[in-house]
């Protein structure tokens, strides 16, 4: 099977791009021969160990086109353009460049399945430009928020999203919300999470002991993530033996506004930047506990990793972190309950305090647990991350492809 795989911001190795370099990964372990429509910094470079550049196509932001990426997310890891703030001329020019890409990789790679990520423009685009290809399209969550947004131009593109064949929700609550988005048949949605690498996510029994407690946070140093959440929670703290290694990349005030909060603690702090993925893990598995106090996720994979690390975890009462962690565990997972929030992913103001006590109620159980020398329950850790490797997952997202196939036959 040839599958052309299509993402509109750079494939790497957080988000939905990891999610699109191991789809290729675990498509071409099957025997697919496999092809990359991204759109990219205007000097990204693939990894040949992932596909060769010929079987690559890519729309570069700052070259072909003359803004920086669009982000599916309003903060990015890195330079971004903000996808409500685009002028029409904008929004026509992109899609321009992707149909160019799309329709170029289309015609000389002639591909049996199309599997587009994020329910936006990209998967509007390559479903006007291949109309008659089986299609399938991974809904990330963050296109959502985009349609909430911007529902003008979200509205502009239901009736090319509509056509696809086959949607892969990351969660049950995800695919009632496209379907009422898309008025999308649920028979035609599967819910399938992502996953995570097992070969480089996992437990090492020989972890050392500390006198301190080590926390660890990867994703973006953005308010969404609620990163100055949790360091405003740890000045609370500041008494107790604990060290939190701070990972991600962010831009702009809210990334300012994460490190001056965590110069604040000083050298109980330390600030990582973006690690590859062996560093992250092996920072995993020194780590006790793993904290992600996000306001809105999809289906957060770095917890899993994290949890097939030996660590703790901190997360707060998203739907996506409950399907993952059924059933409950005491003290290997807490969840923090939010309240009511202002946005999709912004607390009102005046929650502010109480949610900052909360969390720093919930830290220091966790701490107590752990310098009392509780271990981590590794038969919980087993039972709920055997069904996430990438290996299991891609099984089934390759039947979503075989189904899409067998629609157009």
């Amino acid at each position: 099977m040839k599958v052309l795989h299509v993402i509109s911001q750079t494939p790497d190795f957080t988000g939905s791009g990891k999610y699109v370099l191991e789809m290729i990964r675990q498509s071409g372990s099957r025997g697919n021969e496999n092809f990359l429509v991204a759109g990219t910094e205007h000097d990204f470079r693939l990894p040949t160990t992932v596909l060769p550049p010929e079987n690559c196509c890519f729309v570069r932001f700052g070259h072909d086109l003359d803004f920086p990426i669009v982000g599916m997310s309003d903060v990015m890891p890195y330079s971004s353009t903000v996808c409500s703030s685009l002028t029409p001329q904008q929004i026509e020019s992109y899609k321009n460049a992707f149909r160019r890409e799309i329709g170029r990789a289309v015609t000389s790679f002639k591909p049996d399945v199309v599997h587009t990520n994020h329910l936006w423009m990209a998967s509007a685009v390559t479903r006007e430009v291949a109309p008659r290809l089986p299609m399938v399209t991974t809904c990330h969550g963050t296109c959502l928020r985009q349609h909430r947004l911007c529902p003008e131009l979200g509205r502009s593109l239901k009736g090319s999203l509509s056509g696809i064949d086959r949607i892969i929700a990351l969660s049950e609550d995800q695919k009632q919300a496209v379907c009422g988005l898309l008025d999308y048949p649920e028979d035609r949605v599967s819910v399938i999470s992502g996953g995570f690498n097992s070969s480089c996510f996992h437990h090492d029994c020989t972890k050392r002991r500390s006198a301190e407690v080590r926390l660890l946070y990867a994703g973006k140093l953005g308010a969404s993530k609620g990163v100055p959440w949790l360091l405003k929670s740890l000045t609370r703290l500041k008494n107790r033996k604990f060290h939190l290694h701070l990972v991600g990349g962010g831009s702009g005030a809210e990334k300012r506004l994460c490190l001056e909060l965590a110069a604040e603690l000083g050298d109980k702090v330390t600030v990582h930047g973006i690690l590859s993925h062996r560093e992250l893990a092996d920072l995993m598995r020194e780590s006790d506990i793993f904290v992600l106090p996000s306001f809105y996720e999809g289906v957060p994979l770095v917890l899993l990793e994290a949890l097939a690390c030996g660590c703790r975890i901190i997360t707060t009462d998203l739907p996506g972190s409950r399907m993952l962690f059924t059933p409950a565990h005491p003290s290997m997972v807490r969840m923090v309950k939010l309240p009511a929030l202002m946005t999709v992913d912004r607390p009102y103001p005046e929650d502010e305090p109480a949610l900052e006590s909360k969390l720093a109620e919930t830290l220091a159980e966790a701490f107590e647990d752990i310098l009392g020398g509780a271990g981590p329950d590794l038969d919980y850790i087993q039972s709920v991350s055997k069904p996430y490797t990438w290996e299991k997952i891609f099984d089934r997202v390759d039947r979503v492809y075989r189904e899409a196939a067998d629609t157009r036959r």
